[in-house]
């Protein structure tokens, strides 16, 4: 018996401990969350996000589940990490120009969200209106700011060889993003139900999505099985691990803040 098939003998119990455990929590936060699809959502952001209703786009009279800010930062996200899959297995990260253009992506999310706190607080002048569209536009490029270190991140930790190219190494891949999550911001804006619902749900999902990959690079580093994988096939045991650890922090948070404040209504101004 050669070295692969023993260590893949010692992992098997090992694969349906993590399997069985990722399925007992998902059974238990779906049994302990709210209603529908859009409930279960909401209890995903309930965990991020202060869910301030005037903050917030709507679906008809139903709040989105994560606030303007977060919505675009969790959507950017998502749709910054399908981009740059869509381009196979690249590894490098982002140039310097490209790089200093998300860093100011990141700065202009800061500087829009420490003046929309600054309106809570009457003590703090602010400096101009934070409306929801600049709370969307400011969170969805951070989002991308994310995905562009994130998904590099990643691939160079999981993959044993990878492309040393970046997704967004260039200008035509850059106004290629910034295109796509422009359409984005304008598609969320337009607040059409139909479009906003699937979009809502997407927003939670990036909340597991990021967690599922930043914890499943934690795992493999731990473990010290980094650079080891050949396929996107093998990496169903670290990012069921990954999603039951994200789980695990989404359903502690959201307990925390239950018992502190006795609903899953969202913050009020």
């Amino acid at each position: 018996m050669d070295e692969t098939q023993t260590t893949h003998k010692a992992a098997a119990p090992w694969r349906w401990i993590i399997l069985g455990l990722a399925l007992g929590l998902t059974i238990i936060w779906l049994l302990l969350t709210p209603r529908g699809l859009l409930g279960k959502a909401s209890a995903v952001g309930y965990a991020v996000c202060h869910q301030i209703e005037e903050r917030s786009f709507h679906i008809h009279e139903a709040p989105f589940p994560l606030c303007a800010r977060c919505s675009g930062l969790f959507l950017g996200a998502v749709l910054g990490l399908a981009y740059q899959v869509a381009q196979g297995r690249k590894g490098k990260m982002p140039p310097l120009w490209p790089s200093i253009l998300f860093g100011a992506l990141a700065l202009a999310w800061v500087f829009d969200g420490l003046n929309s706190f600054s309106m809570l607080v009457p003590a703090i002048p602010s400096l101009y209106q934070t409306q929801n569209w600049t709370r969307l536009v400011t969170g969805t490029g951070m989002g991308l700011a994310v995905s562009a270190v994130l998904w590099p991140a990643f691939v160079q930790t999981m993959f044993n060889t990878w492309e040393d190219q970046s997704a967004l190494g260039n200008w035509k891949q850059i106004l290629g993003l910034m295109a796509a999550g422009s359409i984005l911001v304008v598609l969320v804006l337009m607040e059409i139900s139909w479009v906003l619902y699937p979009l809502a749900l997407l927003g939670a999902g990036g909340i597991v999505t990021l967690l599922t990959m930043v914890y499943s690079v934690a795992l493999v580093m731990l473990f010290k099985r980094d650079n080891t994988y050949a396929r996107f096939s093998q990496l169903v045991l670290p990012l069921v691990g990954g999603y039951s650890l994200g789980l695990l922090q989404v359903g502690a948070i959201s307990l925390v803040r239950f018992m502190l404040t006795g609903t899953w209504d969202g913050f009020s101004l």
